[in-house]
């Protein structure tokens, strides 16, 4: 009868290699100890009792672990539904977002921004397209501490305007001694319109999409006041 518990067990772990013991093995598992006992040493009311107890409790945490998913299923969507209510509202409103990539779509002028950590002496900003070549260098840009912002006329350094597609541009900030000072950019723009996506609420602006996380600040008016 022994052999017969172990071929079970031998068997059941088998079966289950790949997926982890459910409560209604451990009761089979339990169940076939029951039935395959030693009639001259049957198991113990109080080992019977510790089996049981423990079924009990992997039979309660499963369930609670089932609960937990069905929560955090119905939080997510819930942060989406209110996500995707506030977004809608956001249309027409200009936002500034935490990024220094953005996409020329046929725009008249890109307002491009960068914070500084304290005033600075010398500012040059830098602007590159999608394979990485540097098409625009803005010199004397604006110097002073906090919030600073520039338009960019979207041509290069030749005067001529620039293709449609993706750009980037960097911020070189160096104070008095030509030591360089911290600069974290920002673009800003319009929200044209709103997407919904498995990835989340994206926003319409200046011909690209863009997260709800990246917005910095909603602004008053359409002028950025």
């Amino acid at each position: 009868m022994i052999s017969e518990l172990s071929n079970y067990t031998t068997s059941l772990s088998t079966t289950n290699a790949k997926a982890t013991m459910g409560k209604d093995d451990f009761l089979e598992l339990m169940l076939t100890q029951l039935k395959n006992q030693d009639p001259l040493s049957p198991l113990e009311g109080t080992e019977f009792a510790a089996q049981l107890a423990q079924f009990t409790s992997l039979e309660q945490l499963m369930n609670l672990n089932d609960s937990m998913e069905t929560s955090i299923d119905a939080n997510y969507y819930l942060t989406q539904s209110i996500n995707n209510t506030l977004a809608a509202t956001l249309i027409g409103k200009e936002v500034k977002l935490s990024t220094n990539e953005f996409s020329f779509s046929g725009q008249e002028s890109m307002s491009l921004g960068y914070n500084l950590s304290s005033q600075a002496n010398n500012i040059t900003v830098k602007i590159y397209n999608e394979s990485g070549s540097l098409i625009k260098t803005i010199e004397n840009a604006p110097k002073m501490s906090g919030d600073n912002k520039l338009i960019w006329n979207l041509t290069d350094n030749e005067g001529n305007k620039v293709p449609q597609g993706k750009y980037r541009f960097e911020v070189e900030a160096t104070d008095s001694q030509d030591l360089p000072i911290s600069a974290s950019k920002f673009i800003v723009g319009q929200i044209n319109g709103v997407k919904f996506s498995s990835y989340g609420t994206k926003l319409l602006i200046n011909g690209s999409d863009y997260m709800l996380s990246d917005i910095m600040e909603i602004y008053n008016s359409a002028n950025g006041g």
